[in-house]
């Protein structure tokens, strides 16, 4: 295996902390520089894919259940009419995910369909029943909600 150079522009203060982090180690500033290249490609192979639904399996979904998720007058109501047609809604992290009724496979998250949690839970003005993080309910249903569309990310 062959050794190729490359050449790399640093700003000062990068180029001092590296310089001292690597004296720290007692290693040199290329070994520094391999072994946090090694690191990253290696965290960045091992990385696992973000768990998104199939485009192909959400357009179906989004045109099945639209009208049942913007009509549902409360959380009792939309679980009626997403059992009615098979499917169901569960917490997943810090937002729902849509299963299939009653087998309960995962599916993708309400999100996807166009249907944050943080929208639900304004509208409904209650949190999703069972739901483990009750801090979100206080956060969104506070007399002041926020402008903004809060989307929570699953742990993957």
């Amino acid at each position: 295996m062959s050794d190729t150079r490359i050449e790399i522009l640093l700003h000062d203060d990068l180029h001092h902390a590296a310089r001292a982090l690597a004296a720290r180690r007692d290693i040199s500033m290329g070994q520094l520089v391999r072994d946090l290249l090694a690191r990253e490609i290696t965290r960045a192979r091992n990385a696992k894919p973000p768990v998104r639904a199939d485009e192909r399996l959400l357009a179906p979904l989004r045109a099945r259940l639209a009208d049942d998720l913007a009509h549902a007058q409360d959380w009792p109501d939309l679980d009626r009419r997403l059992n009615a047609r098979g499917y169901a809604l569960r917490a997943a992290g810090g937002g729902l995910a849509l299963h299939d009724h009653p087998g309960g496979r995962r599916l993708c998250k309400a999100s996807e369909l166009g249907f944050s949690y943080a929208r639900l839970m304004r509208r409904f003005n209650a949190p999703f029943p069972g739901h483990s993080h009750t801090w979100l309910a206080q956060r969104m249903l506070s007399p002041a909600p926020p402008d903004d569309d809060c989307e929570v990310i699953e742990p993957f």
